[in-house]
């Protein structure tokens, strides 16, 4: 089922805070509901440096409490590779989707649609090059490659030029977030991701959340529309398609009681 109603407001209307969402319990009692959940700034703070992230001790046991509590529709979505999301939670029994929704798994391990290619030796070796040179940080990804400017807002714009120029030569996309330019495989997006896990089960029929709190996760908050469902923004950021908005990552585990 598709929703013609708009659902999201902010950028396009101005600062408009946007209302929080019903209560989960009250969601679950409507009909079946599938949940997915960005990473960073929605689950846990973010920091600088991804490395440097803080994750809540008893994270990992809560997510498959709540796993179980929907019945297996739960789906952790982000923009970094499942193998560095893995080495900061542990390992998930969890449906989850890496590289901005490129690579994808179900909870038993087995891979959703096709491994994605990584970038070549060459564009890595330049991407490192271009970070070096502008006393940025380059993050090596499985499946692409990003470029923080975060500790140096002043070069955001020729950080975005160059990684436009960079994927235009490459038949590459790039996905801009905060502080950061991302260089990924077309198709790559969280709006894909929720596509795919929601043509299988225990996905299928449900009604899907997304909760994001990054410009990427606009896509996510599309795709979760496509299927009759919504999106939750996290922090100040206007959003042009979330219908609710949560302030904080700790609002976010109180409103899914983890």
């Amino acid at each position: 089922m598709r929703r013609t109603e708009p659902l999201g407001r902010g950028a396009m209307d101005g600062p408009t805070k946007l209302p929080p969402p019903p209560p989960l319990a009250r969601l679950l009692e409507s009909g079946p509901a599938a949940l997915f959940l960005d990473f960073d700034g929605t689950l846990v703070d973010i920091a600088p440096r991804p490395g440097d992230i803080h994750v809540p001790d008893g994270l990992l046991d809560r997510l498959h409490a709540l796993r179980d509590r929907l019945e297996g529709r739960l789906a952790l979505v982000s923009g970094r590779a499942l193998d560095d999301l893995t080495g900061h939670l542990g390992q998930p029994a969890i449906c989850r989707a890496g590289s901005h929704g490129a690579s994808r798994f179900l909870a038993d391990g087995t891979r959703l649609g096709d491994e994605p290619r990584g970038l070549s030796d060459g564009s890595v070796a330049e991407l490192r090059a271009f970070a070096e040179a502008h006393g940025l940080f380059y993050e090596t990804k499985t499946h692409g490659g990003a470029l923080h400017f975060r500790g140096a807002p002043e070069k955001r714009e020729a950080t975005l030029a160059f990684a436009e120029e960079f994927a235009a030569s490459r038949e590459l996309c790039v996905t801009s977030g905060k502080g950061v330019a991302e260089l990924v495989r077309p198709g790559a997006t969280k709006a894909a991701a929720v596509e795919a896990f929601m043509q299988v089960a225990p996905f299928a029929g449900a009604a899907p959340v997304f909760i994001g709190d990054d410009v990427t996760d606009e896509d996510g908050f599309a795709g979760a529309i496509e299927h009759g469902g919504f999106g939750i923004a996290v922090g100040e950021r206007p959003s042009e398609k979330a219908r609710y908005g949560l302030d904080s990552v700790a609002a976010v585990h109180h409103w899914l009681e983890i």
